[in-house]
């Protein structure tokens, strides 16, 4: 009965599975300041633009495209070799320079030999790439000017919904003309994609599956 109530244990938490990221969503906070009312026919402060400024993303609200251009490759392998050999040997007793021997045998002569021998390798090799673009929002100014952005893209499918969100900081020297920014450029990066639906579960270990892959199994 013990038994069972620990498989049991085990079972259930093999099946639970983490949960989408929340975090992502864009604060409260990340409101851009009212636009100054209109106080011209001609000419209104609320649309100008200096003389040498763009439309790049600057200020908190502003919206940023980031184009996804991740790819990272991983490979690792190791190989070890060992190798010992021992051989011991004690020679008999003599008796006025002569071995003792009996029937012509040497007695309590020994030799002791022995060997070990191993021989082990491994590899690894991993390749992830993620393209695409997602928009973002900007959600703070740093004081030296710097923009922390954050934004998410949901996506309702036929067979389930897939959600791609990053948050990171971004130089604005770093924006391309047409207020684009590369994420490979964007610091301390946080890039979560996950799905859900029939083709995400397809691609999931059962629980069973889980278990026996799981650490707590004991073989």
């Amino acid at each position: 009965m013990r038994a069972l109530v620990i498989f049991a244990a085990f079972a259930l938490a093999a099946c639970s599975s983490a949960p989408l990221r929340e975090d992502y969503a864009v604060p409260p906070e990340a409101i851009a300041a009212p636009s100054p009312p209109a106080d011209g026919s001609i000419y209104s402060s609320a649309q100008h633009i200096a003389l040498f400024e763009d439309r790049k993303a600057r200020q908190v609200g502003d919206v940023l495209t980031v184009l996804l251009v991740e790819k990272t490759d991983a490979k690792k392998s190791a190989a070890s070799n060992t190798r010992k050999e021992t051989s011991v040997g004690i020679d008999g007793p003599t008796l006025f320079g002569r071995p003792v021997t009996v029937g012509g045998t040497p007695v309590l002569e020994t030799r002791i030999g022995g060997e070990q021998a191993f021989s082990g390798s491994g590899g690894a090799t991993q390749s992830n790439a993620l393209s695409g673009s997602v928009s973002v929002l900007v959600v703070r100014v740093l004081p030296n000017g710097n923009l922390l952005v954050r934004g998410e893209k949901q996506l309702e499918l036929n067979q389930g919904s897939e959600t791609v969100a990053i948050e990171g900081i971004v130089r604005p020297a770093d924006i391309a003309g047409d207020n684009t920014v590369r994420s490979d450029r964007v610091a301390n990066a946080r890039i979560y994609y996950a799905g859900r639906g029939a083709i995400a579960d397809a691609n999931t270990q059962g629980w069973l599956a889980r278990f026996f892959a799981s650490p707590f199994f004991p073989f």
